[in-house]
């Protein structure tokens, strides 16, 4: 019988494209999400008609609702997360109860006999000088609180068995439920729609990654867990390790009249300059393969979709 795989978060930008590639390797799943963004959870309307595909609504802090969720699961991927520094700081006591506690909770009400995989962040390798590659035996050192509970939930993961945990370079790439404010995608929107952008700390570097490649690269772990499970891995592309500017100007190799200046004012306040490498994943079995010229025009295709910007009577 097909193994049955909790994904929580499961119509979110990673979700969406999780559940998707799960049911084309023949599991079965269980999407838990809130909705609390409201739009994109029709992007997986089309799974409705998989057997195989099943939908809670619900809050992953939930514990009643976690319960019944998690018993008939034999992985769980618990995707359900505040993301990114800035949405972090907005609300601090509800990313300290989603990205933390609600780790804690699915940790205590899974089995031993259970796989959890988990996406931390690279960023958690705080500022670096950029020119020597984080490993996963580098020293965390997170700066922001979305950093700092992704870690914490990460080391307290890693504390108990049969767990993974996969620290996710830049995400990149279309996806049902799509976010504009990854650096890739946001890059590639301002070109297309404004036309131009300013940057600040144009030589911080980072490493990146597709979103189709992160799902591929949970399925490997899930055929490989007796192997892999205990540690964390890092998830990026090698040949994608570069500086604002490098993937500036790799946009502008791609839209015509693309207007990039440099700004000496601004701050990430992640502070991520690092370069990244995942051969502890390659040495595992698997590599991710969609590069990132590939993935710039298939954003470009996916904007072309998506018309007129709300309130906004040009294109």
């Amino acid at each position: 019988m097909s193994q049955r795989v909790l994904v929580t978060g499961g119509l979110g930008y990673l979700g969406s494209v999780l559940c998707e590639h799960l049911l084309d390797a023949g599991y079965r799943v269980k999407a838990v999400d809130n909705l609390m963004y409201g739009q994109g959870q029709q992007g997986l309307f089309h799974l409705c008609a998989h057997p195989g595909f099943d939908f809670v609504k619900g809050d992953v802090r939930d514990e009643s609702l976690m319960k019944n969720s998690v018993k008939d699961a034999d992985i769980i991927v618990h995707l359900a997360a505040i993301v990114g520094a800035s949405a972090c700081d907005k609300d601090p006591a509800m990313t300290t109860s989603v990205n933390l506690e609600s780790v804690k909770l699915i940790n205590k009400l899974r089995s031993p006999k259970q796989l959890i995989i988990y996406p931390n962040t690279n960023s958690g390798y705080g500022s670096t000088e950029g020119t020597s590659y984080c490993t996963e035996d580098t020293p965390l050192s997170p700066i922001s609180l979305y950093g700092k509970t992704k870690v914490e939930a990460e080391q307290h993961l890693l504390q108990s068995p049969n767990a993974i945990t996969l620290r996710l370079a830049t995400v990149f790439g279309m996806a049902p439920r799509m976010r504009l404010d990854l650096l890739v995608n946001h890059f590639v929107w301002v070109a297309l729609t404004e036309g131009y952008i300013v940057i600040f700390e144009k030589d911080f570097k980072r490493n990146y990654i597709h979103v189709r490649d992160v799902a591929d690269c949970m399925l490997h772990c899930m055929k490989h867990s007796t192997a892999m499970a205990g540690k964390p891995y890092n998830v990026g592309l090698d040949s994608a390790n570069l500086s604002k500017e490098e993937l500036a100007l790799a946009v502008q190799r791609h839209v015509a009249n693309f207007y990039i200046h440099f700004a000496a004012i601004g701050q990430d306040p992640d502070k991520r300059n690092y370069i990244v490498s995942s051969d502890r994943l390659r040495k595992a079995g698997f590599e991710a393969k969609r590069d990132l010229e590939n993935g710039i025009t298939e954003l470009i295709k996916g904007y072309r979709m998506m018309g007129r910007p709300l309130f906004k009577n040009a294109a």
